[in-house]
């Protein structure tokens, strides 16, 4: 496996130009690997997002050996660099890209469209094309979970979260976050703090810093790639907990949980499917069902009782008989959100655009 950052990318292709860099498409024979190739806005690091879809990628390796070829291009800032560089990577024969942020969506749809034997994943987004899927966690499942946790370790009834962008698959998982802990206290108020980000360990630690400042004493960090948010959360003495991949060792005391994702198993189908020449474009919205979604490393704090409820409504969510998304549920501008006896369908979560009654921040416009 090859990673290469963003800088050296750009360099060797400025020094020698994109036919010198990368094999044109003809070069690229049937008997040749398949080139797999992953690109993340962060470093990969030992924890996070992009680290989830790097290990994602370990058994994909171990199934196909040396039939495939997977590279991880890391740090790519969204916006032109990223056009450019998931341009280059296929022109250099990869058949299959992971486009491993938001803001990569419309460069990788547009390369979807011009080769159909390219595909194409990416994360977190909402077009579908033939040989295009984006793929998104249903972190909602876990937050609720670790909502119910945190209404009950919290003493002032005030929680916050460190989120990076306000797209859907974020504001969810705050709302579910929200609606868990009104479950176990309905008087429980979240606070928000976006730092429009993925990768800013200063600034997601000032976050922190001003959430606890608002005697908020259980910090959800949401979408943050490093363990900034948790470790100033460990430092204060307050509650906190992530997305992705576990940060317990950076707060061994105040560590709530962590709501991880396992992509190994949609990666491999997807990729199985590709060499089957059957690889269609759908959009993936997975959870626990689909063994991609799991909450671990649970603190000891939380009364046994409490984890004996949070276990009853985890195993609830993952046979389908619970949704966290089940009305009557408010919108935080007092409007009906969802209906008394209704649940809200896959769809509408995924296009969400409103906070819960009880989040106190409004949303970025």
């Amino acid at each position: 496996m090859t990673n290469l950052t963003r800088r050296t990318l750009m360099q060797a292709a400025a020094a020698t130009g994109l036919a010198g860099v990368f094999a044109s498409r003809s070069a690229f024979a049937a008997d040749e690997p398949l080139g797999i190739a992953l690109v993340v806005p962060s470093p990969v690091g030992d924890v996070g997002w992009a680290h989830a879809l790097a290990v994602g990628l370990e058994p994909v390796k171990a199934a196909y050996g040396d039939k495939v070829k997977v590279t991880i291009i890391e740090n790519v800032a969204e916006g032109p660099d990223a056009d450019r560089i998931m341009n280059k990577v296929v022109a250099d024969g990869a058949k299959f890209l992971i486009a491993g942020s938001f803001g990569y969506q419309n460069g990788a749809l547009q390369i979807a469209r011009r080769d159909p034997s390219v595909s194409v994943l990416h994360a977190s987004g909402f077009q579908v094309a033939p040989n295009f899927s984006p793929f998104a966690a249903k972190y909602f499942q876990g937050t609720y979970l670790l909502g119910m946790a945190a209404a009950t370790l919290s003493k002032t009834g005030k929680l916050g979260s460190v989120s990076a962008f306000a797209i859907p698959e974020l504001i969810t998982s705050i709302n579910a976050f929200t609606l868990g802990a009104q479950a176990v206290n309905p008087n429980i108020e979240v606070s928000v703090v976006w730092v429009n980000s993925w990768f800013d360990p200063a600034k997601e630690q000032e976050a922190a810093k001003a959430l606890i400042a608002q005697d908020c004493d259980v910090i959800f960090s949401n979408a943050q790639d490093t363990p900034s948010v948790i470790s100033a959360c460990e430092e204060a003495g307050v509650y906190a907990f992530n997305l992705n991949s576990s940060m317990k060792k950076y707060a061994p005391k105040t560590y709530l949980g962590c709501v991880t994702t396992d992509w190994s198993p949609f990666f491999k189908a997807s990729v199985d499917a590709h060499l089957a020449g059957t690889f269609k474009g759908q959009n993936a919205f997975l959870g626990m069902a689909d063994n991609v979604v799991e909450v671990v490393d649970w603190n000891p704090n939380i009364p046994a009782d409490t984890m004996t409820k949070i276990k009853e409504i985890e195993a609830k969510i993952a046979d389908g008989s619970f949704s966290p998304f089940a009305g009557p549920i408010t919108k935080a501008d007092g409007s009906e959100g969802v209906a008394a006896g209704a649940t809200l369908p896959d769809g509408d979560i995924i296009a969400m655009n409103w906070h819960v009654k009880g989040v106190a921040t409004p949303l970025p416009k």
